[in-house]
């Protein structure tokens, strides 16, 4: 029977492997465990076999599952999209969100995140294929506002985070996925050589069960892995 423990062992060897193909430390790649959907039990098993960082999309879920885990000291990253009326309980329950796209989300996190606690991580989400769909900014428009979100007291601007869309050729062949994930280190780049004050981005989270390695070879800091690690996701 195939374990999460199974399972995380061979997701952290598959980023290793990358990392000696890209030629980088595996140190420098944080692999996100995103449970969303699961139960607090498979968190669980994966937290005892040594995971920290858990990605969740859904406020409600996720608040359920920290306070059933609050004898474990895990590291909450909020993933998903976010809506103003949920920014509240982001800002006081979670250490990173990866998904901010609009100043307005950004500002209400700022404002409501709790003095007593560390500034918030922040990712802004960055739409790389252009998808009417898919959530984040447009490549364009990234810049100004990570100048702007910089500014926000209780906020740390990390990085960039994209989703491309998904191929039906192999990850590691597909030149489409790869460009996608060279644009948001091309973007992340040039934002760190304007030297804006507070913009020293050092994450790229990107990457997931199917594209890791691509994403790896192109910088990735962060890989958010899900399917990989639980199995097929449970529909919600």
């Amino acid at each position: 029977m195939i374990t999460i423990p199974a399972n995380l062992h061979v997701v952290n060897a598959r980023i290793a492997a990358a990392c000696v193909v890209a030629r980088r430390d595996s140190s420098t790649v944080t692999l996100l465990a995103v449970s969303k959907s699961w139960p607090a039990s498979a968190v669980r098993a994966a937290a005892a076999a040594g995971q920290r960082a858990f990605g969740e999309s859904y406020v409600q879920e996720a608040l359920a599952k920290q306070a059933e885990l609050a004898d474990l000291a895990l590291e909450w990253h909020f993933i998903g999209p976010l809506q103003s009326n949920k920014t509240r309980p982001v800002a006081e329950h979670f250490a990173w969100v990866h998904s901010v796209e609009r100043l307005k989300i950004a500002e209400r996190l700022a404002a409501q995140r709790p003095p007593g606690l560390p500034p918030l991580n922040v990712c802004v989400q960055v739409n790389v294929s252009g998808e009417a769909s898919k959530s984040g900014c447009a490549p364009a428009a990234a810049p100004a506002l990570c100048r702007a979100i910089a500014t926000l007291p209780r906020l740390r601007l990390r990085g960039l985070m994209a989703i491309p869309e998904p191929t039906r050729e192999s990850a590691l062949a597909d030149s489409t996925t790869r460009r996608r994930f060279a644009m948001l280190r091309e973007l992340r780049d040039a934002l760190n050589a304007e030297r804006a004050e507070g913009v020293a981005l050092d994450t790229l989270s990107m990457g997931m069960s199917d594209d890791m390695e691509t994403a790896i070879m192109e910088g990735a800091t962060i890989v958010r892995v899900g399917t990989a690690l639980f199995g097929e996701r449970k529909s919600k």
